[in-house]
């Protein structure tokens, strides 16, 4: 059993959930039960996928809870395009969020293929 708190990835993606959180707070009230709430669950999901993965007996177990984190990393790339065309976030503070989310991804994939390539 590993311990999520001592991965990157996971600290990582807790820290991108606070941001989101903090982003949202601002948003209109009326999206407090459409984009706040998806875009809030879809981020808090990847930390979540990748604790539970890590409480997983095995690697292939592991990484499919990777792929779920992936899968919630893609949802939450969208919300943050949505919200910054629709002006609830400023351009650079989508670029600094996305940007970081594109790094997430791209940690999670290589995560994945370590596990996979190790049957």
């Amino acid at each position: 059993m590993r311990n999520f708190r001592e991965l990157q990835i996971w600290q990582r993606s807790h820290n991108l959930t606070l941001v989101v959180y903090r982003l949202t707070k601002e948003f209109p009230n009326s999206e407090l039960y459409g984009l706040v709430s998806q875009m809030r669950r879809s981020a808090s999901s990847i930390p979540t996928n990748i604790a539970e993965g890590c409480g997983r007996s095995t690697d292939k177990d592991f990484a499919r809870f990777l792929d779920n984190a992936m899968g919630s990393a893609s949802e939450l790339e969208y919300q943050l395009i949505l919200a910054c065309d629709l002006e609830y976030i400023p351009k650079d503070t989508y670029d600094k969020t996305n940007s970081e989310l594109t790094e997430i991804k791209r940690m999670l994939n290589a995560f994945i293929q370590k596990l996979r390539a190790n049957p």
